[in-house]
């Protein structure tokens, strides 16, 4: 009968350990997870300017990175802003295009953007433009010409 005892006293203190361990972990791993926040993308269309997107991730320090569509078109004039907070399923239309790819399991995440056939990723440690690593840089300008 010591021996029942026993293994119930351990069943227990095993389950409010584990208890305990997600009660305190769980919290902590969704505050980490969401603390940057979102990536937050402006679609502007005019029309007499070319559409552009404003990039912004205050977290990261990351304000007005504009990239510009040069000798397109937009289909009507827009302005919107996404902010890539909750996932689904990809891909999905935004103004100019598409995004394709998503993964926020930490904010601010990856966003992977088909915008005018160009491909736009925003990362944390960098901007990719077609294939091309760029560094962040707040208020940096990239005009892009239609592709061959």
């Amino acid at each position: 009968m010591v021996e029942r005892d026993s293994l119930w006293k351990h069943l227990a203190l095993a389950f409010v350990l584990a208890l305990a361990l997600y009660l305190i972990g769980f919290p902590w791993l969704e505050h980490h997870r969401s603390r940057r926040g979102p990536w937050e993308v402006t679609f502007v269309s005019e029309s007499q300017a070319p559409p552009r997107i404003t990039v912004n991730q205050p977290a990261l320090g990351i304000t007005n990175v504009q990239i510009v569509f040069e000798g397109v078109t937009a289909p009507a004039p827009t302005q919107a802003t996404i902010g890539f907070a909750a996932a689904r399923q990809v891909p999905f239309p935004v103004p100019f295009g598409e995004c394709v790819f998503l993964d926020l399991l930490f904010l601010p995440g990856t966003v992977t953007l088909d915008l005018f056939n160009h491909q736009i990723e925003l990362l944390p440690r960098t901007l990719s433009i077609d294939g091309r690593e760029q560094e962040w840089r707040s208020g940096m300008r990239f005009e892009l010409k239609p592709p061959p």
